[in-house]
């Protein structure tokens, strides 16, 4: 898609390295250097080529190397990403509970709401809000944030809302299915107390759907993560994509999307096998 966007990549990839006006010798020599008459799948191959040994390209942009740049902004990235990832579980299993604890009651309604609160509002429109309400008028945290703890919460609480408000969801409806299985009102009978009925055979039984929208989740957020660290100035791989994709950069833009698949594949295979643990009905039959 990116290299069937009108316009010319060389320009902007000149205009990217503070040329204003580029002339067409410039230009001409820029599609020359970046091989950009070449044919795509030709172009596709060779990087594809590179890609499997762990080359991701040089950057058009800075001429640095891709694989380079995302090491650099790979902490701030995993503190974004691992701090909205606690956050939304927290939130999750705090609305999830409230709702299954009372089905069908006000607590239930107030936590849908909620929910359909967090999931409806786009993650740029929330932390546009965020930023102006919490930070400009209230003074609570730093217009900029630098990477660091000390300016995590309120971008991490920004992309972990939309996620927090599924996985509740999907976790009020594993607890009500496990409370009303048989072997739940066997114990019951036997005198089993609430608490021992939840830890016992509600959570397991609960576990692996939740355990399954949160891996998968999790994966995910990294793909949030762009319009989050862009509105919030974060330093990490997101906003550097996005530059690159306002640059017309191909080889990082490509090997985020390379970088966010490998994550979604490998989070899922360590889901199943986690599942796989905690269910004995997911394994296979000796």
């Amino acid at each position: 898609m990116l290299a069937v966007t009108p316009g010319d990549p060389a320009r902007r990839v000149l205009e990217a390295r503070g040329v204003t006006e580029p002339s067409p010798p410039a230009i001409a020599a820029v599609r020359a250097e970046l091989r950009l008459d070449d044919p795509l799948p030709l172009r596709f191959a060779r990087w594809a080529a590179g890609a499997v040994t762990g080359d991701l390209g040089t950057s058009w942009r800075t001429g640095r190397e891709v694989s380079a740049e995302f090491v650099t902004r790979l902490p701030a990235t995993l503190l974004l990403t691992g701090a909205a990832l606690a956050l939304a579980v927290v939130i999750a299993l705090l609305l999830g509970a409230a709702a299954a604890a009372a089905p069908g009651r006000w607590p239930d309604v107030v936590t849908r709401v909620v929910a359909l609160g967090m999931l409806v509002v786009p993650g740029f429109v929330l932390g546009v809000v965020v930023l102006d309400v919490l930070v400009v008028r209230a003074g609570l945290g730093r217009v900029i944030a630098d990477g660091t703890p000390a300016t995590v919460f309120l971008p991490a609480l920004t992309l972990a809302l939309a996620s927090a408000a599924t996985w509740s969801r999907v976790l009020r409806t594993s607890l009500l299915e496990a409370q009303s299985a048989t072997h739940l009102r066997v114990s019951a009978a036997r005198g089993a107390g609430w608490l021992r009925r939840l830890v016992v055979h509600q959570a397991p039984q609960a576990a692996p759907p939740f355990l399954t929208v949160v891996g998968l989740g999790s994966a995910a957020l990294l793909g949030g993560a762009p319009v989050v660290e862009s509105v919030f100035t974060w330093p990490g791989i997101g906003r550097y994509t996005v530059e690159a994709i306002d640059a017309r950069d191909m080889p990082v833009v490509v090997g985020f999307t390379l970088v966010a698949v490998v994550v979604y594949v490998v989070t899922s295979l360590v889901v199943d096998l986690v599942c796989t643990l905690i269910d004995p009905r997911l394994r296979a039959a000796p």
